[in-house]
């Protein structure tokens, strides 16, 4: 059993998905956790389910409210795992059609939100000589994803932050690291596959038939393969892992076709 018994874990989007599932895992773990959310309704559900966590409604492009957010978990204590999670998918279309509007938001919810988080992070943990940071990337930030280009900027760049503050906070004993989802299932995974087959002209079973035949286990992953991934980076088992981008996908072997 790993444990995080008296550690503090700090989640943004982590009142669903990918985010709920590394925070539950967390809690079960024995840390203390706050999340934080743009929807209001999850945030009440996951507070309703989680009474001992800290719950809060945030936007994490708001540097405001992030902050105001941030600043609010030290009622549990320094952070330990900080998990820049955060992101949207953005818009699928041919780039000709691509407003600059719709551009910048996704670039601005995945890279603000990241660079805001790990702002925070950074002066919280240097003090302390310790501590992992968490960002959530893609096999979109490994690989080119055609019809998802703000989408596939912004989680390079994740990866490009985290090997760069990996290299700047290695020396005060915090490590940094990004998960790569593949294709995770749920609610956002059928809403992507839904426009990319509206932007090919082709049926979401085909689309869906796509994913799994480029992957070198045929499968798709789920919210949990993913936070057990962030268990074992927060655990001692994870000590000296950093400045890695550690793919949670059954092998994507050509995310381009």
């Amino acid at each position: 059993m790993i444990s995080l018994d008296g550690q503090t874990a700090v989640v943004t989007a982590g009142a669903a998905g990918i985010g709920r599932a590394m925070a539950e895992t967390f809690m079960a773990a024995g840390a203390k956790v706050a999340i934080c959310d743009v929807d209001p309704e999850a945030v009440s559900q996951f507070q309703s389910d989680h009474p001992d966590a800290l719950a809060r409604v945030a936007d994490v492009t708001n540097e405001a409210q992030i902050g105001a957010f941030l600043e609010e978990t030290a009622k549990l204590g320094p952070p330990d795992i900080v998990c820049a999670n955060a992101g949207i998918g953005g818009p699928a279309s041919v780039i000709e059609d691509l407003s600059l509007e719709d551009w910048k938001d996704c670039l601005s919810v995945n890279l603000d939100g990241a660079f805001l988080t790990c702002r925070w992070a950074a002066a919280q943990m240097k003090p302390r000589g310790k501590g992992l940071v968490l960002l959530t990337s893609s096999t979109a930030g490994q690989f080119g994803y055609p019809f998802r280009s703000p989408y596939a900027t912004a989680k390079w760049g994740i990866i490009g932050l985290m090997r760069t503050l990996a290299v700047e906070l290695g020396p005060h004993g915090i490590r940094v690291n990004a998960i790569c989802p593949g294709s995770v299932e749920g609610p956002r995974m059928d809403r992507v596959v839904a426009n990319e087959a509206r932007v090919r002209g082709v049926s979401e079973a085909d689309v869906r038939k796509a994913y799994v035949e480029g992957v070198s286990m045929k499968t798709w992953v789920s919210a949990q393969d993913i936070a057990n991934t962030a268990l074992y980076l927060a655990s001692d088992l994870g000590a000296k892992v950093s400045g890695q981008d550690l793919a949670v996908d059954g092998h994507t072997e050509n995310k381009s076709s």
